[in-house]
């Protein structure tokens, strides 16, 4: 197989760079040394391969995208599950370079989509509000847990305090939305839907850009509300969601399920499910993945929400 892909490990301090002509190389996080190195995959046509590691691959991304180069941000389970079928065992910075780039060329991965800047600042922002969020609840439980005093009084100040800057945040995530036309019209055709309040609407249009633009199906599997088959001989146990976006699945399960209790529609589905003998939790992932699917053909054709008919 000829190798065209460029696989990047990536670190705080450095990247190590697997080049299929050249061979490994490490280079520092710096951005001009990443600048650089941006323009020569541009230059060369080649697709850089990476994976998703939280905010430590931002400064690779924003270089890849300001030079216009292809790159395929990949999930690190399926780059370990790839290394394993391919027989690699070992795990360090070097091998797993060489291991992205073998993955780009055998999968044939196709490049990302390029965020926007409204995408990338509703990224950032969505991230801080999961933060701050998870910050608070945390806070609540201690709350709990200590009795009347000034311990007691710090932790509230603290709750309080998370609270405004979550009511910040949200302000800003509005902003950031309504600055954009795309952004704004998308915000505005997803909210007629029901269900989707601006929590859900903002993570959508952060973190699926894909909506709108593939089938129901590849939508679903993204998203993580595909069931999926594990089949054996005469073994064929009942289909779970696996995989996809953990951000995403959640808050659309939310929204599935205030779907199922204000669209008569949604909730004659959830009925119907609910009487063929499936529990309360599978029927609302099936709504969930209803309301997505919906969700997906309103972006497609450019419609606002009409009473869905599941």
């Amino acid at each position: 197989m000829t190798e065209e892909c460029i696989g990047v490990d990536v670190s705080k301090r450095w990247i190590d760079v697997h080049h299929p002509q050249t061979g490994p190389a490490r280079l520092a996080t710096e951005p001009k040394v990443l600048r650089s190195f941006a323009r020569m995959a541009r230059r060369e046509g080649r697709l850089v391969v990476f994976e998703a590691s939280g905010g430590v691959d931002a400064p690779l991304r924003a270089a890849l995208e300001g030079a216009g180069a292809s790159f395929a941000r990949v999930n690190p389970a399926r780059a370990r599950d790839f290394a394993r079928a391919s027989g690699r065992l070992a795990k360090t910075d070097r091998v797993d370079a060489a291991m992205l780039a073998q993955m780009g060329d055998a999968l044939r991965l196709q490049p990302d989509a390029p965020a926007s800047p409204a995408r990338r600042a509703l990224q950032e922002l969505m991230a801080r509000r999961r933060q701050l969020v998870e910050m608070r609840k945390q806070e609540r439980t201690r709350l709990t847990q200590v009795g009347p005093g000034e311990l007691h009084r710090w932790i509230r100040r603290h709750v309080t305090m998370l609270g405004a800057q979550i009511a910040l945040v949200e302000k800003r995530l509005a902003q950031a939305a309504a600055a954009d036309t795309e952004a704004a019209a998308a915000m505005r055709r997803l909210r007629t839907a029901p269900g989707v309040g601006p929590v859900v609407a903002w993570a959508l249009l952060a973190e699926m850009p894909e909506l709108g633009k593939l089938d129901r199906r590849r939508i679903a599997a993204l998203a993580g509300l595909a069931p999926v088959a594990r089949d054996s001989g005469m073994r064929s146990p009942p289909r779970r969601i696996a995989g996809g976006r953990p951000v995403i699945r959640s808050l659309l399960y939310l929204a599935g399920l205030q779907a199922s209790r204000r669209d008569p529609a949604f909730a004659a589905f959830r009925a119907r499910l609910e009487a063929a003998g499936k529990r309360p939790k599978q029927a609302i992932i099936a709504v969930a993945r209803k309301l997505l699917t919906v969700l997906n053909a309103m972006l497609r054709d450019a419609k606002d929400y009409a009473t869905a008919n599941p």
